[in-house]
């Protein structure tokens, strides 16, 4: 049986080397919202009819990014492995290190070299690079990168034709960060996802913002209905709800410092968060991991370097049994 790459929400297999029932778990080992826009019920004809483009989408999506800009995608994870397709043939492509794996496998399968990239080393590579890729805030280390300094990049890849990628996967939490503005800037493109902020990770639905040749190159590679007509429906009723977008913004924000403060309480300092999850680095990250599975929690485990990403508990009970199950990792 053929797998794709390992991503947080493997329970199925954790499930099986450990013994435990599916339905037993607390899964904590992604980044998507534990409260999920609450959809009614979808169309018949949704099912029953191809997607259309001209079906209200394109006008919600303008109106919730602040740009008509943007080209509906098959998730963030379809424009990742398309961006490379559009660009000439090996690129210097600088990737700010760790980040989301897609990042560096697509460029790379493209033919690109790829480079990894600490933040400190930016700025010195900078003229020698093609395109910068950067996630904000990142995955899985939880680092945020300012507008200015991206700002700054972005400019300073223009003056040598180059252009910075930035994937807001997580930026719906705070929208006033992101780098999308009304008109496509040159040397920019754009990422969103509307998976994470909305919990709605199974639609595959995201966007892309940036200059239209770009936009129309990126259209041409999709297959035909590439966003499915539920999950364009199912978007056009997230996107436009302003009043539960601002209530999830702030039980996000409340959740994330909750487990920002359970982590630091137990792990110090080294933690890093932002309202969706936080990120653990330490040398037994490993062996947390490992206690945490044995009692049906799973985080996400990497290994260079060793770290643990936690996603947010969705009740109470899940939030006692996390601390209970941390403060046994202490013993």
């Amino acid at each position: 049986m053929f797998s794709s790459h390992k991503h947080g929400g493997q329970l199925r297999r954790f499930s099986q080397t450990c013994g435990i029932p599916l339905a037993d778990w607390l899964d904590v080992s992604t980044g998507i919202s534990p409260w999920a826009y609450p959809l009614p019920l979808v169309p018949p004809a949704c099912w029953q009819r191809l997607p259309e483009s001209d079906d209200g989408l394109a006008s919600v999506a303008a109106e919730y990014y602040g740009s008509a800009c943007v080209l509906p995608v098959s998730g963030s994870q379809e424009a990742i492995k398309l961006l490379p397709h559009c660009f000439p043939n090996n690129r210097r492509v600088g990737i700010i290190s760790p980040a989301y794996h897609s990042h560096q496998h697509a460029w790379a399968a493209q033919g690109h070299t790829v480079q990894a990239l600490n933040p400190t080393q930016v700025e010195t590579l900078l003229p020698t690079l093609d395109v910068l890729v950067v996630v904000n805030p990142t995955n899985p280390t939880a680092h945020h990168y300012p507008p200015e300094t991206l700002r700054h990049w972005q400019q300073t890849l223009v003056q040598h034709g180059g252009c910075l990628v930035v994937d807001e996967a997580f930026m719906d939490v705070t929208p006033a960060q992101s780098l999308i503005t009304p008109e496509p800037q040159a040397g920019l493109v754009v990422l969103r996802s509307v998976g994470k902020f909305f919990g709605l990770a199974g639609m595959r639905l995201g966007f892309v913002w940036a200059e239209i040749p770009l936009l129309q190159a990126i259209a041409t590679l999709q297959g035909d209905w590439s966003v499915s007509h539920p999950a364009r429906w199912a978007g056009q009723q997230a996107l436009a709800d302003k009043a539960w977008q601002q209530q999830q913004r702030c039980r996000l924000v409340l959740a994330g410092e909750r487990l920002h403060t359970l982590l630091q309480r137990h792990y110090g300092d080294t933690v890093q968060s932002t309202p969706l999850f936080s990120y653990l680095p330490s040398p037994h990250a490993a062996e947390i991991h490992q206690t945490l599975a044995a009692q049906g929690i799973l985080t996400r485990l990497f290994t260079e370097p060793a770290a643990l990403r936690f996603g947010l508990p969705a009740t109470e009970t899940d939030w006692l049994r996390l601390e209970q199950g941390i403060h046994s990792c202490q013993r």
